[in-house]
């Protein structure tokens, strides 16, 4: 009986998206015999682009009307609006293994790239292919082809082993050949390899990989989107950066934050010496106060500062659900993300003392003033000037307390008292345009971010500090120097929160740091509002003739809760283990 291949297209996504290389753009003929397709050159590449479908992506939440918010909404650094939105269920502890919406999609989604992944290498050819020793970017295409097939299926298992921890390891058997489990293999139904054990594996295939392909490919407009060798790098430095931590690492294991420090560091290096490196975005070195904003709108793609991005977005959907809900004209803003009070008090002064420093000059009445200039790149809040000059909609955003434009309406509101800027186009609402959006699966922002993390857990501050006052200097906040290394630990933990907002990582941070353990909701009331996991926090803003600010706890939802074990990860999806009892659920599900 021939096979049929199955591989779903690359593109058919729920709203408007465009690659901006043709090879990202192929489809395959769902009619075709597997000897068929990769007998072919454009067939077998156009299996190889479909894999690209798999790519994690933090926009997808946005335009998902059970969500319609970034994840982050999931973690303390943010609440969703949506009264319906699935994220509740995780905030407050109410699925089950057979009806997790989230561990449904990740284990499905993740999985299927897997077997797609290993039947593309199972089959690839090297006689159709071609695998010569040329100049530029299609040096042994074969090999190239194999390795990013190789990275994409490293990126699966990097999401399932952070979603839902021991995870089975879907790679190469002991003769080499990719595993592609048939119905009622066998193979299928065994225990789960330890979390750690998987996450060393993930840096090792990338390890095996990572120079069989371009660090970065010299004709990026035609291979933008595409796994390059920094992608493998990059992947490489988080997966054992996360092996490291508390979460994986128990008893502390120094050596195992030494190699996520060899790895963030190699990145580094090899970047170094490259024609066209990877840098931090900047749009005027004399001017940070904008520089972190225009990242993410400016310039979102052919950006000098990403390193592997989904393929971009062209839409206007995240304005629409992002943008302070008292913007209308054609459109109607609906602003349903709302950081809280525990994430903006995170942003130092701007002086670079914490606000809860009795020298910091922090002014709860005036909490805006002299911040670390990212908050008002990143956060919408009372007295934010927002809104199309040309269009006349250029005002204030007023948040106050009852009826404020932009407090609370129909279909969006502030929950806490804010919103999100972060990727936001100020567009107008009177005549609405479209804006080209991407969300970074790695930046060079991160790598540092990781080199410091390990460097500091392995040996201590000194070769910590380059790292994260790099970081600090593209937006013109003072270094760090002279502190313990708890005392940095706090800083750089705070620093990531900051720099990697709404980008998927605080939900794994907040994980692998373990920051749940040894406090409850009562007793960690007397920390800082930004050192606190389970309250969650807003602001009201009473029109007085000078505002009032009166914090305490955010609206519908207030409390976070979390199970130990059991909330560190995800359930895997009960029909799974009806069908495979010997995956072993997860504790506590």
């Amino acid at each position: 009986m021939k096979k049929i291949i199955t591989y779903t297209t690359a593109l058919a996504l729920a709203f408007s998206m465009s690659g901006c290389s043709d090879f990202l753009d192929k489809e395959v003929d769902l009619t075709l015999t597997e000897e068929q397709v990769f007998s072919s050159y454009e067939n077998t590449r156009a299996v190889l682009a479909n894999l690209y479908d798999y790519l994690p992506d933090a926009f997808r939440a946005i335009n998902d009307g059970a969500y319609n918010s970034p994840r982050d909404c999931m973690t303390d650094n943010a609440l969703c609006y949506w009264p319906s939105c699935q994220y509740y269920g995780i905030l407050d502890g109410s699925y089950n293994a057979t009806n997790h919406p989230l561990a449904e999609y990740f284990w499905q989604r993740n999985t299927e790239g897997i077997r797609k992944a290993n039947k593309f290498l199972s089959n690839v050819r090297e006689d159709v292919v071609g695998n010569y020793e040329e100049s530029g970017d299609d040096n042994r295409l074969y090999d190239r082809y194999r390795a990013e097939a190789r990275v994409l299926r490293a990126l699966c298992h990097m999401e399932l082993v952070s979603y839902f921890g021991n995870m089975l390891i879907i790679g190469d058997d002991e003769n080499g050949v990719p595993i592609v489990f048939e119905q009622n293999d066998p193979r299928m139904n065994t225990p789960r390899t330890n979390a750690a054990e998987v996450l060393k594996w993930i840096a090792d295939e990338c390890n095996a990989v990572k120079d069989d392909l371009p660090f970065r490919y010299s004709n990026e407009e035609e291979n933008w989107g595409r796994v390059n060798g920094a992608a493998a790098y990059a992947l490489r430095a988080r997966a054992l950066l996360y092996r490291a931590s508390a979460l994986n690492n128990p008893t502390n294991d120094t050596s195992w934050w030494q190699e996520a420090a060899d790895a963030a560091r190699e990145f580094i290096e090899t970047n170094s010496r490259q024609v066209h490196p990877y840098v931090l975005s900047t749009t005027d070195d004399n001017d940070p106060s904008q520089n972190y904003y225009n990242c993410f709108v400016t310039n979102p793609y052919f950006n000098d500062e990403y390193i592997l991005t989904r393929s971009v977005w062209t839409v206007n959907t995240v304005e629409f659900y992002l943008t302070p809900c008292g913007f209308s004209g054609q459109l109607q803003s609906n602003g349903r993300c709302n950081p809280t009070q525990n994430f903006v008090d995170c942003y130092e002064m701007a002086n670079g003392l914490p606000i809860d420093d009795p020298d910091s000059g922090y002014d709860p009445q005036d909490p805006y003033t002299n911040r670390d200039p990212r908050l008002e790149q990143t956060i919408q809040h009372h007295g934010s000037m927002w809104g199309d000059v040309l269009q006349e909609e250029y005002r204030m955003v007023d948040i106050s307390y009852p009826e404020g434009l932009d407090y609370q309406l129909q279909f969006g509101g502030t929950l806490t008292g804010y919103y999100t800027k972060k990727y936001c186009n100020n567009m107008s609402w009177k005549s609405p345009s479209t804006y080209r959006h991407v969300c970074p699966i790695f930046r060079y922002g991160e790598i540092l971010l990781n080199a410091a993390e390990a460097y500091n857990e392995a040996s201590g501050p000194s070769q910590a500090y380059q790292y994260i006052n790099e970081l600090r200097e593209r937006v013109g906040m003072p270094p760090y120097s002279g502190m313990t290394q708890e005392e940095l630990r706090e800083r750089i933990r705070n620093e990531r929160r900051i720099e990697l907002v709404f980008e998927d990582h605080r939900f794994f941070d907040e994980r692998r740091w373990k920051l749940f353990d040894n406090q409850t909701a009562s007793s960690e009331t007397n920390l800082p509002r930004y050192k606190q996991v389970y309250n969650l926090y807003g602001v009201i803003i009473t029109p007085e003739q000078s505002p009032m600010y009166t914090y305490g706890p955010a609206e519908r939802t207030t409390l976070r809760t979390f199970q130990s074990p059991r909330d560190y990860y995800f359930p895997i999806p009960d029909e799974e283990i009806r069908k495979l009892p010997n995956l072993g659920q997860n504790e506590g599900w």
